[in-house]
This record gives structure tokens, C-alpha cells and sequence, in this order.
């Protein structure tokens, strides 16, 4: 009963737990915030490009 009481009271485990689910979360939104701007800075490129383009003619 004794080591049943001493592993509740430590917190130790779940500190490292929720550090982990931290670092995963912010792994995922990193990982589609970088999705999101690529699609973005392609489409300025793109739109840049066509500009240079047309004023080329």
C-alpha cells in the first residue's frame, strides 16, 4: 500500500506526460501551419510571375 501511495504522489511521470503532449501538439500545428504558408507563398509567386509575364507582351 505504501508504493501504491508514493507512485500518486509522484508527479514527476505525468510532468514528462504532458510535456510530451505538448511538444506533439505544437509538432502538429507547425507541421500544417508550414502546409497552409507554402500554399500561400506559391500562389504569390505564381501571381508575380503572371504579372511579369503580361507586362512582358
Amino acid at each position: 500500500m505504501h508504493l501504491f501511495r508514493q507512485l500518486l504522489s509522484d508527479l514527476r511521470g505525468a510532468t514528462a506526460i504532458e510535456y510530451g503532449l505538448i511538444a506533439a501538439i505544437m509538432s502538429v500545428a507547425l507541421i500544417s501551419g508550414y502546409g497552409a504558408f507554402t500554399g500561400a507563398l506559391m500562389g504569390t509567386f505564381n501571381t508575380i510571375e503572371t504579372r511579369i509575364v503580361d507586362a512582358g507582351k
